[in-house]
């Protein structure tokens, strides 16, 4: 397991010319080592650019990205070693894959961190499984399988590293309802079976509430709310400011209370919510 902390971290695009934006401004936060943390925030939040520094893709203009009380930048020649550490899955990962076969891809990272070939397999074998892929897939070409199908390979790939560390970004977007929860439940089988940290960032506050330990808010640049999945949801005015809500069950939970029936608080999920209700029919 790994500990995740920002100190003061900012980051400027453009900097220093007419069209420079402040990205991050000032951001300071802790990834719980062992957690599902979650990142929301609206286009222009900063959650993006955040990702992009958690595993050196992109240095701060100030501040520190510390990966166990280390800062990730103070070797950079070994930058390899953090990035083997911390492994990203950026937006729409099927596009970059590349190889021959399904085990030929997901295989690469694990291969180029000089594991045995029976180690190697074995990786393959295991993240294959938490994203939910047939052994008879295996060996076709990640071409000829569906979107859903290339998005579970290109996220087995890095999980296969098994990386201290799995950050996400939109890992289900543009999916269908079936093949978002069969990856996020995959993400989530993944932390909880490795003890590795996981970051997820999303839009969906559906997705938070049904897959995240802990949440993170941002908005302008700036970390606006952050704690345990339940600390987070009891701002529902204060998300509503930065143009977010909470799930729509929540809301519903809510207004049966309010209505009179009898119904425990922190409702965030449909399968929560069922739970509490079957006793009243």
């Amino acid at each position: 397991m790994a500990e995740l902390t920002l100190e003061h971290v900012s980051y400027i695009y453009g900097e220093r010319t007419p069209f420079e934006i402040t990205a991050l401004d000032d951001v300071s936060l802790t990834v719980r080592e062992g957690s599902v943390t979650g990142i929301i925030g609206h286009t222009g939040s900063g959650k993006s650019t955040l990702v992009q520094l958690l595993n050196g893709l992109e240095k701060p203009a100030s501040g520190r990205v510390l990966l166990d009380g280390c800062d990730i930048w103070e070797k950079p020649k070994e930058m390899q070693k953090i990035r083997f550490r911390i492994g990203l899955v950026m937006q729409y990962p099927e596009y970059q894959l590349f190889e021959e076969t399904v085990s030929a891809d997901i295989s690469f990272g694990p291969r180029n961190m000089g594991l045995t070939e029976e180690e190697i397999k074995a990786r393959v074998s295991e993240a294959a499984q938490f994203v939910g892929l047939e052994p008879e897939t295996m060996e076709k070409s990640p071409f000829d399988l569906s979107g859903g199908q290339k998005r579970r390979v290109a996220i087995a790939g890095v999980m296969a590293m098994r990386p201290e560390v799995l950050v996400l970004d939109e890992p289900a977007a543009g999916l269908d309802p079936r093949g978002r929860d069969m990856i996020l439940k995959g993400i989530r089988e993944y932390g909880r079976c490795t003890g590795n940290t996981v970051v997820i960032v999303s839009h969906s506050m559906e997705d938070m509430a049904a897959y995240c330990d802990d949440i993170i808010v941002m908005a302008g640049g700036k970390v606006h709310l952050c704690g345990s999945r339940d600390a987070v949801f009891a701002h529902a005015t204060e998300l509503a400011k930065v143009g977010l809500d909470i799930p729509q069950i929540t809301k519903l939970a809510l207004l049966l209370k309010q209505r009179g029936i009898t119904i425990p608080e922190g409702i965030y999920t449909v399968e929560a919510a069922v739970e509490a209700l079957r006793p009243l029919f």
